[in-house]
């Protein structure tokens, strides 16, 4: 009995006291339950024997449910409302199945102090099975977040892709308006050009001694500049080209790939290149000394329908009485109050557009008087003209310039060189024609006193203080009566500068390598217009103008201080006696100038067709000509029988 009593209690102190050290071991290693925030993160760590297994007693997804509380997307706000409702849920459903895994875990603890191993190990066996079906649930939540959030997402990209798609939308018409751009800012003859160029390089692939033993190259390069030429014809810009020049361009393309496959010697087409280059630059200046030449001789020259005017309207004249010679309201011809036009010219038809223009834009045309001085050749023309269509209400008188007495070669320097035999034979000298590169100061009407008659303004005009002096190539846009009110300050001439390009001023025009310029003026001051000009006469009297001009033309009659023309005696003459008036007043270059400001136009009181492109010549600039042409009226008899045609 004592045996037996002994090996039991041998046998519960070697099967207990094991167990006892095991659960307080395992007791001490577990945090109380007012620590079951800290034993989440715990237990999860809890090692073995230094194994840093996990253990499957809690649900390896608490990680990823925790994670959904922080959502990445940004959506709207229904859509977020929705999202953090699910998430609030999924946290209360996780937090209570916390708890309830720590009441089993805690009790469990509680009970295996008193219970013994297998009481302990049955209900952690139940513990894990309740284990096992919270984590069923808690995957099922998940999966139900899962399912939400791929929802969310799904939307998400839905609202990027429509986004995407207007933002396409928005860059198509920006690339389609790119490419219409693109269309605009090419130029209209670009193909032109493309099939000029191919024939420049054919025919270097022609010349060079290499191509010349490949008889099927040549033979195919002649054909392919043939086909080029054909298609190319007249044509300036690619609208003008046939349909198939296109296929021509690539036919030669292909060719002359071929050729440079064959001619490897890159200096010998250099060379070749050069030499059509030299070639070329000589042609085009003989062609821009030519185009020069002929460009003077037909300003100089005198259309058939102008020759014709006169000579139909002298014989008209002469068909009249004695008293139907005579204009209306020669009373008005002395009046200072009125206000009195100076007008010099041989031209009948410009004269007449020259008066038309003014008095069609006249306030009060009854208030304007317009005094024509013309030559013998023209006066009875010029007369029937204005007598046939008088201007209105204004005034109008013809005088001869071979009535003007006064005015002879004692009296005036430039008349008695313009009647010198060294004047004549530089103007009429045909040899000098080609060798001469001022061609423009040989032109004939220089020997015109008409031309000079604007420096004997007070001689002509003698009981009026003031006139405004017109050129015969000038339209008038706007009432002028304005000008006669404008405070000169004590000058003696008003005019536009003409300061906006450098050949206006007065280096341009003298000759400051003289000492007699170079010392009296300034090479860089500013020009002024010639063609619509206001003079001061009794200021023109009192500082005795004419005597300064017949000064400097004394000096000048070797022509070394300037050449001919009335611009450059004009701006010295009138040096430091100039008023500037507004530029609107008078607008130059339209015969000579294609790229006049066209607003600058519209606006301008006086628009000047200065240069050898008048507008009653064919060489006329045509987009300024309308300016000109619609104060014509070429219904009239005259101009019909004369063949005078816009």
């Amino acid at each position: 009995m004592k045996t037996r009593n002994l090996v039991v209690g041998m046998l519960c102190a070697t099967v207990l006291a094991p167990i006892l050290i095991f659960t307080s071991t395992f007791k001490d290693s577990y945090p109380s339950s007012s620590e079951s925030g800290e034993f989440l993160e715990d237990l999860t760590a809890f090692t073995v024997g230094g194994d840093a297994r996990h253990l499957n007693l809690l649900p390896q997804e608490s990680s990823t449910t925790l994670s959904l509380k922080q959502p990445i997307l940004v959506i709207s706000d229904k859509i977020a409302q929705h999202s953090a409702h699910s998430q609030s849920q999924s946290q209360g459903s996780w937090e209570h199945k916390s708890a309830r895994v720590l009441s089993a875990t805690t009790n469990g603890l509680d009970q295996s102090k008193t219970d013994n191993p297998i009481r302990q190990v049955t209900d952690l066996t139940k513990t894990q099975i309740n284990k096992h079906a919270d984590q069923e649930q808690i995957k099922a939540s998940d999966n139900h977040i899962s399912a939400h959030h791929s929802q969310i997402l799904d939307t998400k990209h839905q609202q990027e892709s429509s986004l995407t798609y207007g933002v396409l939308e928005k860059k198509e018409p920006t690339k389609i308006n790119n490419e219409k751009q693109t269309e605009q800012t090419t130029p209209p003859d670009f193909r032109v050009r493309q099939l000029k160029d191919q024939l420049i390089k054919a025919k270097v692939y022609l010349s060079l001694p290499a191509m010349r033993n490949n008889a099927n190259f040549v033979r195919e390069l002649r054909l392919r500049i043939k086909e080029v030429q054909r298609a190319l014809g007249d044509a300036t810009k690619d609208s003008d080209l046939p349909r198939i020049a296109n296929d021509r361009l690539k036919a030669m393309e292909q060719s002359l790939a071929k050729g440079k496959q064959i001619q490897d010697d890159c200096a010998a087409v250099v060379k070749k290149l050069r030499a059509m280059l030299h070639s070329t630059e000589e042609q085009l200046r003989v062609h821009k000394k030519q185009t020069l030449f002929l460009t003077q001789l037909t300003a100089k020259t005198l259309p058939k329908g102008l020759h014709c005017l006169p000579l139909r309207l002298t014989t008209e004249y002469y068909t009249l009485n004695s008293s139907q010679r005579h204009f209306p309201n020669q009373e008005k011809l002395e009046d200072p109050r009125l206000f009195h036009y100076a007008l010099f010219s041989d031209n009948v038809l410009a004269a007449a557009v020259v008066v038309n223009s003014t008095v069609t834009h006249a306030k009060h045309p009854s208030n304007h008087v317009f005094h024509i001085v013309t030559d013998r050749l023209n006066y009875a023309a010029m007369r029937m003209w204005f007598l046939a269509n008088p201007p209105g209400r204004a005034t109008v008188q013809v005088q001869n310039i071979e009535e003007f007495t006064w005015l002879n070669s004692s009296y005036s320097p430039v008349l008695k060189q313009l009647n010198s035999q060294s004047m004549i034979d530089y103007y009429f000298r045909a040899h000098r024609a080609n060798s001469d590169s001022n061609l423009k100061f040989r032109n004939p009407k220089y020997l015109s006193i008409l031309n000079h008659l604007r420096f004997y303004l007070p001689e002509v005009f003698p009981r009026l203080n003031k006139v405004l002096f017109l050129d015969d190539d000038v339209v008038v846009q706007k009432d002028l009566s304005g000008l006669w009110s404008i405070d000169l300050k004590g000058k003696v001439n008003g005019a536009v500068e003409t300061c906006g390009e450098t050949f206006h001023r007065f280096d341009r025009y003298l000759n400051f390598s003289n000492p007699l310029i170079s010392k009296n003026f300034d090479p860089r001051a500013c020009g002024w217009a010639y063609g619509m000009n206001i003079f001061d006469l009794d200021e023109w009297r009192r500082q005795n103008i004419t005597d300064v001009y017949h000064t400097w033309q004394k000096m000048n009659h070797d022509r070394q201080l300037w050449k001919l023309g009335t611009l450059p005696p004009g701006l010295i003459t009138f040096w430091k006696r100039t008023y500037p008036l507004d530029r609107f007043w008078h607008v130059l270059g339209l015969g000579y100038n294609p790229s006049v400001n066209q607003r600058d136009i519209e606006r301008a009181a006086v628009i000047h067709y200065n240069g050898n492109m008048k507008p009653w010549l064919e060489i006329n600039i045509p987009k300024y000509r309308n300016y000109w042409t619609k104060h014509v009226d070429y219904d009239q008899l005259y101009l019909r029988e004369c063949n005078i045609n816009p």
